[in-house]
């Protein structure tokens, strides 16, 4: 029996400290699951960070992005000029362009006198080289019964820049209109092509520079233009001939928005409008272009004219456009150029406020060079109706009052498109 109990009871003792043993494993120890949080704590701690550096980084490249972008366009070397046209090559090549707007038709839309022929002489500053220039203004006239405008007879004169410019199709049909357009509302006036080595800013300044010398100039057309930029008042005497000649600038072809140099002081920034014309080919009326550019400068300060003419909405800055005219691509302009555009050559239909400058440069030699950027404010005050065709239809983009025309003078029209040699 004792040794019985003595199993009994060393078994008992056994199991006891077996259970003992057992209930510490047993017994869970709740820190494990606090690991975890720690862990997953320290994880989206982790995860914080870098979403924070990620967000750093993008601010930082986002402020460096517009710092260096603000920066490049501080300066005359990072302007590169753009040809306000638009061209749609007549369906077959060398079609007859009797279907477009003939120079008899337009002068007498505008009431410029099929009598007078212009005197003076034209200047026309564009990029690039157009070897085709004179061949092609020689078609043109023949095609609608101008006088021939050559070197032998004295009429045409191209200078270049440099003695080895590219050729730039875009740039060439954009000579094409201007002279062609230029002499057919002034045949009698010279014109002289200033080809500028490139589009880029430095190129065009040294033609402006070499212009701003010539005498014996009446007008100067620039039917080209880029974003403004915030040193471009210190350039304003590049846009002053010394003997008095006006300048004139294509305001754009894209709708609300400024451009230079048409925002300078010292030019006549032209605008586009829209010819409406009756079944018979005859004038309707005229309403805003959509493209055309307008708005008021980022950098230069309104001059005094517009101050006196108390031009609305300025808030101390130029307004833009001065005047109009037709530059709709769809009452377009029938231009010649053998120049191969697109892999096209022969007629086309061009647009674009680019068409405005050269024969607002041209009507300029009607009036024997009376018109100035000063004396359209002056005549307009006078009497809107007696000068300009008032263009109260029509808007160049949905920004409100600037992007609306109306009566008197707006951001999108300008004064209106002429209606007189008499300034």
């Amino acid at each position: 029996m004792p040794k019985t109990k003595k199993n009994v009871k060393s078994k008992s003792s056994t199991t006891s400290r077996k259970r003992v043993v057992t209930k510490k494993p047993v017994k869970k120890i709740r820190r494990l699951p606090t690991k975890r949080t720690s862990s997953r704590n320290t994880d989206l701690y982790n995860k914080k960070i870098i979403i924070v550096l990620l967000i750093a980084i993008v601010a930082f490249s986002l402020l460096g992005y517009i710092i260096y972008n603000k920066q490049k366009n501080t300066s005359i070397d990072d302007f590169k000029a753009t040809p306000y046209n638009i061209v749609r090559p007549l369906v077959k090549p060398n079609v007859s362009p009797k279907a477009l707007i003939s120079p008899s038709t337009i002068k007498s839309f505008y009431n410029l006198p099929s009598n007078n022929r212009g005197t003076g002489t034209i200047v026309i500053i564009d990029a690039f080289d157009d070897p085709t220039a004179e061949a092609d203004l020689a078609t043109f006239s023949n095609q609608y019964g101008l006088s021939a405008c050559t070197t032998a007879n004295g009429c045409f004169q191209k200078y270049k820049m440099s003695a080895n410019i590219p050729v730039n199709n875009n740039w060439a049909i954009e000579d094409s209109l201007d002279i062609q357009w230029a002499h057919a509302i002034a045949p009698g006036a010279k014109i002289l092509l200033v080809e500028a080595k490139s589009d880029n800013g430095i190129d065009l300044i040294n033609a402006l520079n070499y212009v701003k010398t010539l005498p014996n100039i009446r007008s100067v057309s620039l039917s080209w233009g880029g974003n403004e930029f915030s040193t471009e008042s210190s350039y304003g005497n590049s846009l002053i001939n010394n003997y008095g000649a006006t300048y004139f600038v294509a305001s754009g072809d894209s709708g609300h928005g400024t451009s230079w140099p048409a925002v300078s002081v010292n030019v006549i920034g032209v605008g586009g409008t829209t010819l409406n014309l009756n079944l018979n080919g005859t004038f309707k009326s005229e309403t805003a272009w959509s493209g055309s550019g307008g708005g008021v400068s980022k950098y230069i300060k309104e001059p005094n004219r517009q101050i006196v003419a108390k031009i609305n909405y300025t808030n101390g800055y130029r307004a833009t456009p001065d005047v109009s005219y037709n530059a709709d691509p769809n009452s377009g302009y029938a231009v010649y150029d053998s120049t191969p555009y697109n892999g096209y050559r022969g007629w086309f239909q061009v647009g674009g406020t680019s068409a405005g400058a050269p024969q607002w440069a041209a009507i300029n030699t009607l009036s024997n060079g009376t018109i100035t950027n000063t004396k359209i404010y002056t005549d307009a005050l006078v009497t809107n109706q007696a000068y300009f065709r008032d263009i109260t239809v029509g808007n160049n983009g949905s920004c409100g009052i600037l992007c609306n025309t109306s009566a008197g003078f707006d951001y999108v029209t300008g004064w209106g498109s002429p209606k007189t040699t008499t300034f």
